[in-house]
């Protein structure tokens, strides 16, 4: 809409976020299509996924990576590196900082008639199970890692073929690209229909060409061993780190006054706001927070200011955004921008996804003990669908009878996966191989349905990540869907797994939300008592939550991107429709 795992864990995590925001000016930029439209094309270079149309409802993908290189595989120069704060050449080179996670995951719905918007951020930590296995195995992780798996199987593979390196990192991203797409969807249930995506040097490039960045910043209180305040800088003070150089003081923050202030931020520092995450209230959750009303601001300052009316300006920044910005190349980004004229701050509504946050959990493919969040998928995607497509919700599952079968021979798979339908709250029916029904096999998995199941179906489809609408089959009862695993499905689909993964238990995710202080009231009585496998086991005793959440050790720089003292200027009043966060 609008760039292996390694090393220690450490409190001071250094989180790299936000940068897709820069890809908000797409929708005025390519308002300018008859000027520009070739290089708007130019940033349509992402993995195909799909047919989807360029304008109407759509649900679209926002990535932002943590990564310290652009899409031809070049490490950050030195100015870039520093002005972002993002570590030292050495590291870099080394390989031991900045990977190819999507730090930052934003789904938005755009409404048909593109006036309105409805948003849900994604925390990165999020414990999932994958669509697939990955190049080294694995079958589980944090979300945010499914693109650097995909994108280290894809270099791996193409080593030795003669490719040109900027090919060859094509088709790297092209494949994280997919593999993110896939278990986002897996996750929340929905079809994707196209992405956009942004590195770390992106959000930057953007906030230069605005001069800087209007926000609202309020003190937070006093919370998990941090004084009231603590979030007006980047400085924790429990694990000794500053990760992002933010610092509300600098930027002239009226300390003496107190309370809830406007502040106008440079370049480098609007970065820094939008990437500060360790010192904040629910840390991944609060950063979330200030990424959306970035967005806010974005929108405001382009609908307002005119900030791109300049067709040199716009023409400068499109050329240089090949870069650190990259649509899927089935979007038509200047037909889709036609569609969102009528798009505005009040219409554009985001929140951020429920999660239960827990710390010290060993998780497959780190070496050591992470912090995470555990999910209820169930509750995800009710929802997101409910926020998408508002009261056009299909019959309760309970009318429902779902057969599974398994194309596959992998011993138990019908019955695991009808177990999860019936978690779900759907009836169980046949739990048998693929040569007990009558449907030609493919390696893919296949949903049909019988009278009245449609809806259900479609739910189902978006379950077992099915990329192609499920069918009807007049030899189906009335009320039941069939489920036809594929020849290459080995292992229950990710979006029947009601925590995310197969080894998150249910009382995993009450413990969590417990601690938390979340409602636990919806969980369905079947997921607590069913027989889920207990392999992410929780170590040691439980942090204040959300602390200790790196999995790359952070460099010590002397070197901080603070905003100077002459672009600070702090304002009575903000912007319509910037919010007011910590």
């Amino acid at each position: 809409m609008f760039g292996l795992k390694v090393g220690a864990v450490t409190i001071g995590h250094v989180g790299y976020a936000a940068s897709c925001l820069v890809a908000a000016v797409l929708m005025v930029v390519a308002g300018y299509a008859h000027q520009v439209v070739g290089l708007t094309g130019a940033l349509s270079s992402g993995a195909k996924i799909g047919s989807s149309p360029s304008a109407g409802a759509m649900n679209i993908l926002v990535m932002g990576l943590e990564s310290r290189t652009n899409f031809q595989g070049q490490d950050l120069s030195a100015a870039q590196l520093k002005v972002t704060h993002s570590g030292s050449e050495s590291s870099v080179a080394a390989g031991t900082l900045g990977a190819q996670d999507t730090d930052t995951l934003i789904l938005v719905h755009i409404f048909a008639g593109g006036g309105k918007a409805e948003g849900f951020s994604i925390p990165r930590d999020d414990v999932v199970d994958f669509p697939h296995a990955t190049f080294d195995g694995l079958t589980e992780g944090k979300i945010d890692a499914a693109y650097d798996y995909a994108y280290n199987q894809s270099l791996g593979q193409t080593v030795d073929e003669h490719l040109s390196s900027k090919s060859r990192y094509l088709l790297a991203n092209q494949a994280g690209q997919l593999f993110e797409v896939q278990t986002v969807e897996s996750v929340t249930g929905v079809h994707i229909d196209h992405f956009v995506e942004s590195n770390i040097i992106g959000f930057y490039y953007l906030a230069k060409q605005f001069g800087g960045m209007e926000v609202c910043i309020k003190p937070a209180p006093a919370q998990g061993g941090f004084a009231a305040g603590a979030n007006l800088t980047d400085k924790d003070v429990l694990a000794g780190t500053d990760n992002s150089g933010f610092d509300a003081y600098t930027d002239g923050y009226n300390r003496k006054k107190g309370g809830t202030q406007y502040l106008h931020l440079s370049p480098a520092q609007s970065l820094a706001y939008v990437r500060s995450r360790d010192t904040l209230p629910g840390v991944d959750i609060g950063r979330t927070a200030r990424q959306q009303a970035a967005i806010d601001y974005v929108i405001w300052k382009l609908k307002h200011e005119g900030v791109l009316s300049d067709l040199g300006a716009v023409t400068s920044l499109l050329s240089s955004a090949k870069s650190y910005l990259i649509a899927d190349s089935g979007w038509d980004l200047p037909d889709f921008a036609t569609d969102m004229t009528a798009l505005s701050g009040k219409n554009l509504s985001f929140t951020t996804l429920s999660s239960a946050p827990t710390n010290n959990v060993v998780v497959p493919g780190y070496p050591t003990p992470q912090s995470v969040n555990f999910i209820d998928v169930p509750r995800i995607q009710h929802d997101v669908r409910k926020a998408f497509y508002g009261n056009t919700t299909a019959p309760p599952a309970s009318s429902v009878t779902v057969d599974v079968y398994n194309g596959s021979g992998a011993p138990g798979l019908a019955g695991d996966a009808a177990q999860d339908f019936t978690i779900l709250g759907y009836k169980a029916g046949a739990a048998k191989n693929a040569s007990a029904q009558s449907q030609a096999l493919t390696a893919g998995n296949q949903v049909f349905y019988g009278a009245g199941a449609e809806l259900n179906a479609e739910n189902i489809a978006n379950d077992v990540g099915l990329a192609t609408a499920p069918v009807a089959l007049s030899s189906l009862p009335a009320g039941h869907v069939e489920v036809l695993l594929g020849s290459a499905v080995t292992a229950v689909p990710p979006g029947l797994l009601t925590f995310g993964a197969a080894t998150v238990t249910a009382q995993d995710y009450i413990s969590a939300a417990q601690a938390d202080g979340m409602s636990v009231a919806g969980i369905s009585t079947a997921a607590v008592a069913g027989p889920q496998s207990v392999r992410a086991t929780i170590v040691g005793a439980r942090a204040s939550a959300g602390r200790a959440r790196a999995k790359k050790p952070a460099p010590k720089s002397s070197k901080r991107a603070k905003g100077a003292a002459g672009d600070v200027t702090v304002r009575p009043n903000a912007p319509y429709g910037i919010p007011c966060v910590y």
